[in-house]
Order: structure tokens, then C-alpha cells, then sequence
């Protein structure tokens, strides 16, 4: 029903209304031993048509922050709970998050990251399996099974959120500002590397 070769899923026809929508499955993108691993909801149109998570607007966004604190894009990997694009951006319906699940699961086991940072409220709850109120509860850590293991997961608000309700930049910078710290970024007068870089 569904085939992963490495960490990219090449095909998967599991959820019908998906399938019948994307132009390609989004697989993640980055090392596949990053320290960093932030999780969204789905692929929108942008990721669809270029095959990557987080490159619109909110990958912009990320990038700028994650730059601003020493780390460059291609030095964490970035991934979806959901890997084709919903109908008109939708949400992922509950049985289309379970239907994915196991590629993420298997994403999240070999690339064994430090910190997972979910990225808004789908893919905050999906993980933690209860309900976020992620504007009040980002930054927070909480240790869960994930990926055949306990992990550490970051909540954090979307990077859209800040484009949105510019109170929101703060609240992202400060949950991101976390992730590093558990992720060993080292600050040198101005200047932050990932430690295994």
C-alpha cells in the first residue's frame, strides 16, 4: 500500500482524496542524522508543485530564524505529519494522520534527533496525542514514544503564525531559541554552529 526507500516515502496510495490532489508526495528534507527535526501538518501548494516542505512564505520564515541563531536550513531536516497535500489546504483528517503515521514513525527512528519541533496545533497534538493550546504552551517540552523511543518534542507555533499576528514572532523566537539550546547550539559572540557540524 505504501513504499519508503531510505526516508523518502516513493509511493503511497492510502488515502484517496490526497492522492487524487497532490502532484507528487512531499517526502522530508535534510540530514538524515540532523539534531534538529521539525515536524508540520501537510504540504500546501508550494510544497506540492516543488517536491519540499516549508518553502513558501513560513519556510522563509523558519529559515530567517533558524539563520539568526547560527543554523543554516541544510543542517536540520524538515518534515510533515502528512506527505501529500490536502484538498484546498484543509487540515489532514484524523484517518489521513494515521495513515502516514508509520512513515513518520520510521523518519523520526533513523534520523534519532535531539529535539522534535512541531510546528502548530495538527502536528503538536498529533504527536503529544492530546489536546495543545500551542500559542499558551509553546516552548514547552514534553518526553513521549516516538519513533521507538522516549523523545523529547518542542511545541511550537507555525512560522505562518508570525505573518499572521505579529505578537506571535516573539513566542516562535523564543520556542526556537529553546530547540537550539537542547540541540547544543554553541553561541560565540554573536556566532552559533551545530555542535556535530
Amino acid at each position: 500500500m505504501g513504499t519508503m526507500e531510505g526516508l523518502e516515502v516513493t509511493e503511497c496510495e492510502r488515502c484517496p482524496a490526497l492522492v487524487d490532489c497532490r502532484s507528487r508526495i512531499v517526502s522530508g528534507v535534510g540530514p538524515a542524522d540532523a539534531d534538529l527535526l521539525f515536524v508540520g501538518e501537510a504540504p500546501g501548494q508550494n510544497e506540492d508543485e516543488q517536491g519540499e516542505p516549508f518553502v513558501g512564505r513560513s519556510g522563509s520564515v523558519l529559515d530567517e530564524q533558524l539563520r539568526e541563531r547560527g543554523v543554516e536550513r541544510a543542517d536540520v531536516r524538515i518534515t510533515n505529519c502528512v506527505r501529500c497535500r490536502p484538498p484546498e489546504n484543509r487540515d489532514p483528517t484524523g484517518e489521513e494522520l494515521e495513515n502516514c503515521r508509520e512513515y513518520l514513525d520510521a523518519e523520526v527512528e533513523r534520523v534519532d534527533p535531539d529535539v522534535v519541533v512541531t510546528l502548530g496545533k495538527v502536528p503538536s497534538e498529533h504527536l503529544l496525542d492530546r489536546d495543545v493550546a500551542v500559542t499558551k504552551e509553546a516552548g514547552s517540552v514534553e518526553t513521549v514514544d516516538l519513533g521507538g523511543e522516549r523523545r523529547d518534542v518542542l511545541v511550537c507555533v507555525h512560522p505562518a503564525a508570525t505573518l499572521y499576528d505579529r505578537s506571535q514572532a516573539d513566542t516562535f523566537a523564543n520556542a526556537l531559541d529553546t530547540a537550539a539550546t537542547m540541540a547544543g547550539v554553541e553561541s560565540d559572540a554573536g556566532q552559533s554552529q551545530l555542535g556535530d557540524f
